[in-house]
């Protein structure tokens, strides 16, 4: 199996879409085929050994439209981006031919009315003059829905321009009948023409679509502005000499770069591919990848992200991915795979498109046939025509088509800027239905990362001391226990002493001889089978630091019991915060950790969270995860990403945090680039207002096309003497398309 993009062009509805996503599956090969039509792309997914791009491309033309297999003409080295350049080349021809339309409009307008506009030139009022003027507008500004049309006659299929088509090709025809052969109509309507309703008509809908066109390159300017990052030249080092300054490179180009190349990063520069630091060091703003906006310091061992800008010193980094394995490459394409998406709403919205316009031709026919036989008699025949006509027009479902994708494109896009990936329209939807939301605790709601919390004396030893005769013994253990202690002694210049006769007894403690004494660590059962007194002081201390969520060491020295050293995995800085935030939001929250109960929920209080699943294996978070959506909640997991991936799969959404890494990508519907917990409640805050702006869409879509409908065919006109003109209706079918749009651009405002 394998995916391919095919770039379209000359789609003008929703229906435009369905019609080709259609003509995509039928063909040999392909599996599957989704078309966006905001995007003006198809996504198909096919079997290399059947399928035949060529064909694709052929079957889409018959249809009336345009298509271009991805890859199938490399772009030339510093050629513009597709995307841009198609709708650079979409919008150009728009406004030419809008400018044209409505320079012949205008006059075709006025000598259409002789009646209002007397002071217009004679010739002007001429039909033939009018017909001349109107046959580039019908059949040159608006050829694109004229072959849309025949090639869904040809296919037994109709959308937009078939009912442009129909409607404006009806009152041209007619109007170059009253023309030319006047004596074969009845008297009274051999002086009513319509060249202004066909032009003005297919001017104002032009002018339509290259007001959307404008409109949706904003709406997909996220995508444009990642791409934009990235630099476009590194300094590459010829031979790594000791000193920064001493650093003899080359300019070469970013494609250039391979995996292991050392690059030298200058001051104000643009950081080229991940990499890690090994010499140097610097202050980096992470924040057009992260969201982030205080620079993270970096030092050697340190990963940099390539796009990232490097603000203060220099230093050298040797590359570690590059091209699309970076990670601003995977923010991209994870972004414009959500973008391309649909949502289970658009899926209803092209159930409605695909009957929909055929129920609109039946309606137009069904109006003129009772205006025919019902309207006033010394005009049926102009009434019917025009009622006809309106109904066409207005009818017309392009805002149908733009509903769903163009919110989704602004709100994954505005989610990609603050550091939230979200994969797309099912995500956003799941996430706005979540009410209860569990988080792992090591890596998500603290740092992963044992630390030293307090000592705790009893005995004369200093707090120095105690720490140095133990982070001397645990350097010779492999335990996460120990590492915390001989850090902490490294951050706090505490030296650090050779050790003899060190043992080790599995899960129980340690022992070694510093300086002529024995220093024994571990447990009080450890301690005190070494003969080494408990008394109640000490285990009321125990007892405290255990509640408090922190594990206690205890330490013998030559002995006599010295004192305590807690160690606790911290918690994150704001994960209080996040917590806090959620429960307002009306949400239920638990934490799940393998800890012991005591141990877990003395962490859970401290953050705010009530409900803890306690001493529960890393297979076992899964079932956890079902138990709750069998009592009818709908379970968000919060976890890094790494041994949480079948609880990530379980879970009705699943938000991957942990910086960003592959596995996070992997396994998460939403991805959180920093491991900032607050950006939970910012994504789901995200979803559901992307997810109001879909449904506000549809509503207007639906409702504008549901009222007007039958103001159009002249249902209110009897009662209050109303109809709508097709002018106006053309008016109002174009401004409807970017009404969404920009209803969708909305959410680039939203603070989350």
């Amino acid at each position: 199996m394998a995916s391919k993009t095919v770039y379209l062009s000359g789609m003008t509805c929703a229906s435009c879409a369905l019609t080709i996503e259609r003509t995509l599956k039928k063909q040999k090969g392909v599996k599957n085929a989704s078309v966006n039509f905001a995007l003006r792309k198809a996504f198909v997914d096919y079997d290399e050994k059947e399928a035949n791009t060529e064909d694709w491309v052929k079957k889409i033309k018959e249809r009336g439209y345009d298509a271009e297999v991805e890859n199938d003409h490399p772009q030339e080295e510093g050629e513009k981006d597709r995307e841009e350049k198609a709708r650079e080349k979409e919008t150009s021809e728009l406004k030419r031919k809008f400018l044209i339309g409505l320079i012949l409009s205008i006059p075709i307008f006025f000598g259409s009315y002789p009646m209002w506009f007397p002071w217009m030139p004679e010739i002007l009022t001429d039909f033939r003059i009018l017909l001349l003027l109107t046959i580039p507008v019908q059949f040159w500004v608006g050829l694109q829905f004229l072959r849309g049309m025949i090639a869904g006659f040809r296919h037994r299929s109709a959308d937009m321009n078939t009912l442009i088509g129909i409607g404006t090709l009806a009152a041209f025809f007619f109007s170059a009948g009253v023309t030319f052969f006047p004596e074969i109509f009845p008297e009274k309507l051999r002086g009513d023409i319509y060249y202004d309703t066909s032009a003005v008509i297919i001017t104002l809908i032009i002018l339509g679509r290259y007001f959307e066109a404008l409109t949706r390159g904003k709406a997909s300017q996220a995508i444009r502005a990642l791409v934009g990052l990235q630099p476009k030249t590194a300094h590459r080092i010829r031979n790594h000499e000791s000193g920064i300054m001493n650093q003899e490179y080359d300019e070469v180009l970013i494609e250039d770069i391979k995996v292991g190349d050392l690059l030298l990063v200058k001051p104000g520069e643009k950081i080229p591919t991940d990499g890690v630091v090994v010499e140097g060091g610097s202050a980096v703003n992470e924040s057009m990848v992260t969201g982030e906006s205080m620079p993270v310091s970096k030092k050697i061992g340190d990963t940099v992200i390539g796009a990232s800008i490097n603000e203060t010193g220099s230093f050298i980094f040797r590359a570690a991915k590059v091209g699309k394995d970076t990670m601003l490459s995977g923010i991209i394409k994870l972004v414009e795979e959500a973008q391309a998406s649909k949502a289970p709403i658009q899926k209803l919205a092209d159930l409605v498109t695909s009957y929909f316009v055929p129920a609109v031709l039946i309606i137009a026919v069904a109006t003129f046939a009772a205006w025919y036989v019902w309207g006033p008699a010394e005009s049926a025949f102009t009434f019917a025509l025009l009622n006809m006509v309106g109904v066409l027009i207005i009818a017309c479902p392009c805002a149908l088509g733009l509903a769903t994708p163009t919110a989704i494109m602004v709100g994954t896009g505005k989610g990609a800027q603050n550091g939230i990936l979200i994969k797309g329209g099912e995500a956003l939807e799941r996430a706005y239905k979540i009410n209860t939301i569990i988080f792992d605790k090591t890596g998500t709601l603290t740092r992963g990362e044992p630390e030293v919390t307090d000592t705790v004396l009893h005995s004369d030893k200093s707090p120095e001391v105690l720490i140095s005769l133990a982070a001397s013994v645990e350097k010779r253990s492999e335990h996460p226990l120990a590492s915390a202690i001989v850090e902490h002694a490294k951050q706090k210049n505490i030296p650090i002493f050779e050790v003899s006769e060190f043992k080790s007894i599995s899960g129980q403690g340690i022992q070694g001889r510093v300086d002529g004494d024995i220093i024994q660590i571990g447990r009080q059962s450890f301690l005190e089978a070494n003969n080494i007194k408990i008394n109640a002081n000490v285990s009321r201390d125990i007892d405290r630091l255990s509640g408090e969520g922190k594990t206690p060491v205890l330490v013998g020295i030559g002995g006599n019991f010295a004192g305590i050293i807690a160690i606790a995995d911290a918690l994150k800085e704001h994960s209080a915060e996040a917590i806090k935030k959620i429960k307002q939001q009306s949400i239920e929250t638990y934490m799940i950790t393998g800890d012991h109960q005591k141990t877990a929920e003395a962490i859970a209080k401290k953050v705010g969270i009530e409900n803890v699943m306690a001493e529960v294996l890393p297979k076992d978070k899964a079932q956890k995860v079902k138990e709750l959506q069998e009592k009818g909640k709908i379970v968000a997991m919060v976890g890094d990403g790494i041994n949480d991936a079948p609880a990530l799969a379980q879970a009705d959404l699943g938000i991957a945090i942990g910086s960003g890494t592959d596995v996070a990508i992997e396994t998460g519907d939403i991805v959180l680039v920093k491991s900032d917990l607050r950006d939970v409640i910012r994504a789901i805050i995200l979803s559901r207002r992307t997810v109001r702006t879909i449904w506000q869409n549809l509503f207007f879509s639906f409702f504008y096309n549901g009222a007007l409908i039958p103001v159009a065919a002249g249902l209110l006109f009897p009662f209050f003497g109303i109809l709508l003109n097709p002018i106006l209706a053309g008016a109002a079918m174009a401004l409807s398309s970017v009404s969404v749009v920009l209803n969708s651009l909305r959410l680039q405002r939203i603070k989350i």
